[in-house]
Order: structure tokens, then C-alpha cells, then sequence
């Protein structure tokens, strides 16, 4: 028999549950890099989080990196502030969050702030966006996307029309490894010049789940961007913001939020 105590802890859990998201669930599970993406996911936020949970979730004092004022917040509403500002297109102020998040920590967060390389990457500050992800790497060698977004940045570094592909000093994963997401395979062979195609790509998104399809047309919409294709980056990204799951079930994935801001701040209407 269950006892009373036992009772009301299955109670309150489920009251939580009730009050939450699935993407407030999944973004506090203390898992290896699991974010907010139901059916791959070994990214983002929760090895944030969790970095964040063997740092500190009390408020710290220190000095606001833009303007000199006190800040009195944890690192982790520090993250959350600064994910909120780059989904309201406030790209900025994102990164200021991130950097007061990550000096709270005393650089505890930098390997793991993978957000910040994003932020900077909309803000047109490929080398330091290079310099993060490259960071991240080192403590997450299999994710496919942080060597995706270096080469991203380095390619916008270069920012020319010449042929070669792709950009040199690229990360690559070990040998024998590969990223758990099956989609991943073929994003990493396209952004690495190592055989597969924009059509590979598309193909294997539609052949797969919704998540497949939105991160297919995301990356190509990437792709197409750093090899200054803009119609066709235009074309995939605007798709995978409107996709299934962008506006479904991973609309709380901070990648579909990406997708969305990506098209706002290019002037594509969504």
C-alpha cells in the first residue's frame, strides 16, 4: 500500500505537470543535454541548467555589464531572460543577459552557452560566435549543430563567393562517432562537404518525423544563407518556421523560435 506521504508527492508532482509545459518539463530534466526538443535532443538548455544548478540558483551581486547598475538576479533567470529577449527580436539584450549570466558563474556557463553563439551570429559577430561554439565542442564533441554553427560563422567570416567548401579549420566529429539524431547525419555531411546534397537533405526531412522535417528545412535555410543564396535561404527557412512543428509540438523549441526570428530580422513576412 502507497502511504500518505507517498500520496501527496505523486499529487504535487502531478499538479506541477498540470501547471507546465512540456517544453518547462524537459527544460529542468537533469539529463545530458536535453532541451526543449521531444524526440532527439541532447542540446541546449538543460546542461545549461543543470551547470547552472551545481553553480548557483540564488541571486548574486554584481555589475551590469552595459550600464554599471547592480544586478540582484540567479545566472539561471539571467538565461531565461536573455532567451525571452532573442525570441521578442530583441538580439542585444539576449546577449547582454547571457554575458551576466555566464560573470555570475564566474565562467562557469561559457562552454555551454550555446545561445550566446547564436545571439552573436544575428549580431554579425562571427568570430566570437566561432569562438563559442568551438568552446561548446570541446564538452560536447557529438552535437552535430554547435560544428554546424561554427562553420556557419566562419563562412560569414569570409563572406565571398569562392567555391571552396568548406571553410578551413572546420571542427569535425571523432572518428567512429556521430550525433544520436539520425537527421544530424545528413546535416553534418552537407555543411562538411562530404557528399550529400541540399536535395539528400530536403529528402530526408520529408521522410521523416515533423522534428526531421523542421530541422531539414532549417539547416538548408542555413546553408543557403552562408553560401549567399538568399532566394532559396529565403524559401527553407520561411518553410520551417511555418512547419508542423515549429507551430505545433516544438513550438517551444528555442530552434523553432530561431527559425521565426531568423525570417523577422531578414524582412522575410512569415
Amino acid at each position: 500500500m502507497i502511504s500518505s506521504g507517498v500520496s501527496i508527492a505523486m499529487m504535487l508532482v502531478l499538479i506541477f505537470l498540470s501547471m507546465c509545459t512540456y517544453h518547462d518539463v524537459v527544460a529542468y530534466m537533469p539529463s545530458y543535454r536535453v532541451i526543449n526538443r521531444p524526440h532527439h535532443s541532447h542540446h541546449p538548455i538543460s546542461k545549461t541548467i543543470t551547470t547552472l544548478s551545481h553553480a548557483t540558483t540564488k541571486p548574486l551581486l554584481a555589475t551590469n555589464i552595459s550600464d554599471g547598475t547592480i544586478i540582484n538576479e540567479s545566472p539561471r533567470t539571467l538565461l531565461q531572460k536573455g532567451m525571452q529577449s532573442f525570441r521578442s527580436l530583441d538580439v542585444p539584450s539576449s546577449l547582454t543577459y547571457f554575458d551576466q549570466a555566464d560573470a555570475l558563474a564566474n565562467g562557469g556557463l561559457s562552454p555551454y552557452l550555446w545561445q550566446r553563439g547564436i545571439s552573436y551570429y544575428y549580431l554579425d559577430e562571427f568570430q566570437k560566435g566561432s569562438q563559442q561554439f568551438k568552446s561548446d565542442v570541446v564538452n560536447n564533441p557529438l552535437d552535430v549543430e554547435e560544428i554546424v554553427w561554427d562553420i556557419a560563422c566562419l563562412a560569414r567570416i569570409r563572406n565571398d563567393n569562392t567555391k571552396e567548401w568548406p571553410p578551413k579549420t572546420t571542427m569535425e566529429l571523432p572518428k567512429g562517432k556521430k550525433d544520436r539524431r539520425k537527421i544530424m547525419s545528413t546535416v553534418y555531411s552537407l555543411f562538411r562537404g562530404d557528399g550529400m546534397t541540399e536535395h539528400d537533405l530536403f529528402k530526408a526531412g520529408h521522410d521523416g518525423n515533423i522534428s526531421d522535417e523542421f530541422y531539414s528545412l532549417f539547416y538548408l535555410g542555413l546553408y543557403c544563407e552562408i553560401r549567399n543564396e538568399t532566394t532559396k535561404a529565403e524559401e527553407y527557412m520561411k518553410l520551417a518556421a511555418k512547419s508542423k512543428y515549429a507551430t505545433g509540438i516544438g513550438s517551444g523549441d528555442y530552434m523553432s523560435s530561431c527559425a521565426k526570428v531568423h525570417c523577422k530580422l531578414r524582412g522575410w513576412e512569415v
